[in-house]
């Protein structure tokens, strides 16, 4: 391979490699945000799933205390119906108060089977209120240190961007003017994705073959693109003919 091509296709080979870093930096940048708004819409959904438990619990509660209030109204109605008894003027009228305090005990026994069923309930909705407590509490905590984490990352991978951002302005420059107007056209088209290396008669970007007078024309340093895919075509370092 004359110096010239041999020049040049390293020009490509670092290219190619300073854009996969780019890329590959760039992701990193960009995972954050969406880590973060993945770690918010969870904690939406932690919050909404608490509010709706300890909504559930508070009617529950109402609940509860309508029916003990009942209850309490309804020992005071068979007891002042106790004090009516003693104090029946016939058979009739005491038949009726004990008929009626039949049916106020059977109303009360009903109540209390229905306040304990309330309370039991109420203990497994708390059980539930306590345990979504903890779930959004631990994701509140893992937001943080994700937060903090990249925060604290970010500044250093924006230095290393630049750093390589300046450096590709460098290389671009030793790219030869056949191949600069090319590779240009293809960034601004395909950003990292506008190189690829030759793996033995096959394109690195595609994986689509690549014909043999194509492999001989990269070679021979003609700035050629992947038929399939368009992606810039050069060298590989360890190039094997055929492998």
């Amino acid at each position: 391979m004359p110096s010239e091509t041999s020049a040049t296709t390293d020009v490509l080979r670092r290219l190619h490699g300073i854009h996969e870093r780019l890329r590959d930096l760039q992701g990193r940048l960009d995972r954050g945000p969406r880590v973060s708004q993945a770690h918010e819409t969870n904690l939406e959904r932690l919050q909404a799933q608490l509010a709706d438990v300890q909504a559930k619990a508070k009617e529950l509660r109402l609940k509860t205390d309508e029916r003990q209030l009942h209850l309490k109204s309804g020992e005071a109605n068979v007891e002042r119906r106790r004090q009516q008894l003693r104090e029946a003027k016939d058979n009739r009228e005491y038949q009726a108060l004990v008929d009626q305090i039949n049916a106020d005990q059977m109303a009360n026994s009903v109540l209390e089977d229905e306040i304990l069923e309330c309370m039991e309930k109420l203990d497994q909705l708390m059980a539930k209120v306590k345990l979504a407590e903890q779930a959004l509490a631990k994701a509140r905590e893992d937001a943080g240190k994700n937060s903090e984490q990249w925060e604290a990352g970010a500044p250093a991978i924006r230095a290393d961007i630049q750093g390589l951002e300046a450096a590709m302005k460098q290389v671009e420059g030793d790219l030869p003017a056949d191949f600069r107007d090319l590779y240009c056209r293809l960034i601004r088209a395909k950003g990292g994705d506008a190189l690829a290396a030759i793996h033995g008669e096959f394109c690195g970007g595609c994986n689509q073959h690549v014909p043999l007078n194509m492999v001989n024309g990269v070679m021979l340093g003609k700035p050629l693109c992947c038929k399939s895919c368009g992606r810039l075509l050069y060298i590989q370092e360890d190039y094997v003919p055929g492998d």
